[in-house]
């Protein structure tokens, strides 16, 4: 009988840690940045008003988007699903450019045992594999509490040096006029938007998930993050598939010439300091001379 039981037990831790390893979930995400608006751009005759909105709808489309993210309890991959665009909608070269500056990327990869990531970035026709150190954010646990989708999350906060090669960072400039020499438009985006610093990141995360696992590189919390805030962009979680019967793969990507995040940073940060140059020598040519 004393056997018996033992066995019965042994099967049962087995099957315990057997279940631990399988376990896998699934989890959507709704992300929506706030997008800039052309203010800058009123003084700019070639444009008008109807074309600086039509830019302002397009840019908020491209800016809402829709990641899956598929964890287990020591790595996640993280992808925007793919969506076909409307025939005839316009955009299309915009929306590929504007992914570089947007923290756009393939599959990102997060092992939080090795406190590593791995993500595959296209940038200017070229592939990059960005391999490096998960940021580690100093969380402050907080007590406000809140429900979503049926879970009960709590709020966490935190500091993080705003990233210069992701465009969702930018915001509007509180532009003087009477600091303008006379007959002055600034027309280009670098002078009507600037960088932060630092960012106040809040985030939503639920101890009934303990995988430490979140959207983007977030991580760090007792709980699967539902929701973050990092400035313009909020990112919610609006569906949750535990244990399904169809398992995914979960690995980094493997394509793309290796580089750390500070070199691919640089590497991004100086072609847009080219495509400034560029520009500003066309707002100072012959055709901006003559008016």
């Amino acid at each position: 009988m004393k056997k018996i039981s033992y066995y019965l037990f042994l099967m049962l831790v087995v099957s315990q840690v057997q279940a631990q390893k399988d376990f896998q979930g699934m989890a959507v995400y709704e992300s929506k940045t706030q997008a800039p608006k052309f203010e800058g751009m009123r003084g700019n005759r070639d444009i008008t008003p109807e074309m600086r909105q039509n830019m302002e709808e397009r840019m908020k489309k491209m800016l809402e988007k829709t990641f899956i993210l598929n964890f287990d309890k020591s790595a996640s991959i993280y992808k925007e699903e793919e969506k076909l665009e409307a025939p005839g909608q316009q955009g299309g070269g915009m929306r590929i450019m504007m992914n570089s500056f947007m923290g756009g990327g393939g599959t990102f990869y997060k092992d939080v045992k090795t406190k590593s990531y791995t993500v595959d970035k296209e940038f200017m026709g070229k592939e990059f594999l960005v391999v490096d150190s998960l940021p580690k954010l100093d969380w402050k646990l907080e007590q406000e509490t809140k429900q979503i989708g049926g879970y009960n999350c709590y709020k966490a906060t935190a500091v993080k040096e705003a990233s210069k090669t992701d465009f969702r960072n930018f915001r509007p400039k509180n532009n003087d006029d009477a600091k303008k020499t006379p007959g002055e438009t600034k027309t280009n985006f670098e002078d009507n938007f600037e960088m932060p610093k630092e960012i106040v990141v809040t985030a939503w995360y639920t101890p009934e998930i303990p995988v430490n696992q979140g959207p983007e590189n977030y991580w760090g919390l007792p709980g699967l993050i539902l929701e973050v805030n990092d400035g313009r962009t909020t990112i919610l979680c609006s569906k949750i598939i535990l244990n399904a019967k169809e398992k995914v793969e979960i690995k980094p990507s493997k394509k793309g010439k290796v580089i750390s995040q500070k070199d691919y940073d640089e590497t991004v940060i100086k072609k847009m300091e080219e495509f400034r140059e560029m520009n500003r020598g066309r707002a100072s040519g012959p055709a901006s001379m003559g008016r």
